[in-house]
């Protein structure tokens, strides 16, 4: 993370426009301690929001790569793309599917010919897209250690023969879990999980921290956000509360729909 982006979003409680202070939205982020987390961080800030960046996934690469006998190879993250082109991977005459457009764009960024994206940018909309192209296909999916099962099942059933290779794993880094701590003090306006599996870290860090409890109860008195469907479900299942789900499965989305709840709500508060 840059120095800049330190500077602007040192911890602190949560303010009110009584307080003769900056009242901007305190929103908790979890995206991986690379580029994403200051683009986030520039993001929130663009929008009046104080960003509190708390990343909850590190990214431990497998040196695998994509096979090179499939007719179809579906790329489902921005790291992966990185990932299999720094290895001097290319998809050769394969049809490349990407999960949405930050890994499309990632994927020509490659310089790779981008095939498909499905309209809805999850494992379920991505069977949707393929489901009547790939009877009898030999398709490989690369991703990492955590993808959701609704793919592999969900091309299987179309007909498929589906193959699978990690490309990396995603791990939570130690020092995570300043932000169940704020929640705990009732120090967040919002949350804005960007996957099931940072859903499920923010609760592992409240753990370790013996905070869940506390933890939960801040976020639920908050506005928590989901970028799409499966994480908003994950979510609920562990007993948040989920206010703001965007249309769109990304993070832009998602961020601009956590701060417009946040507003109303202190308006009509």
């Amino acid at each position: 993370m840059s120095d800049d982006s330190e500077a602007r979003h040192a911890s602190g409680s949560r303010a009110s426009p009584d307080d003769g202070v900056d009242a901007s939205p305190r929103v908790a982020v979890f995206r991986p301690d690379d580029e994403r987390i200051d683009e986030a961080v520039d993001l929130l800030a663009s929008l009046g929001a104080t960003p509190v960046p708390d990343p909850m996934l590190a990214v431990e690469p497998t040196d695998a790569v994509p096979g090179d006998d499939a007719a179809f190879v579906v790329l489902t993250s921005k790291t992966g793309v990185e990932l299999a082109a720094a290895a001097g991977w290319t998809p050769g005459d394969a049809a490349l599917v990407a999960i949405g457009p930050s890994t499309a764009a990632a994927a020509r960024g490659a310089g790779w010919e981008v095939d498909l994206v499905p309209e809805e940018y999850t494992s379920a909309g991505l069977v949707a897209a393929l489901r009547d192209r790939i009877a009898d296909e030999r398709v490989e999916i690369a991703r990492s250690d955590h993808g959701s099962d609704v793919l592999l099942e969900g091309l299987h059933d179309a007909g498929a023969d589906v193959t699978e290779t990690v490309l990396y794993r995603l791990t939570r880094p130690p020092e995570a879990g300043e932000s169940a701590e704020l929640a705990a003090a009732g120090d967040l306006d919002a949350l804005a999980f960007t996957s099931s599996l940072t859903v499920e870290h923010f609760l592992a860090a409240a753990d370790d921290r013996g905070v869940r409890e506390a933890a939960l109860a801040g976020a639920n008195d908050a506005v928590v956000g989901a970028i799409g469907p499966p994480t908003a479900e994950t979510a609920r299942d562990l007993g948040f509360d989920v206010d703001a789900v965007p249309d769109a499965a990304d993070f832009e989305a998602l961020a601009e729909r956590v701060v417009e709840v946040v507003r109303d709500r202190a308006g009509d508060e």
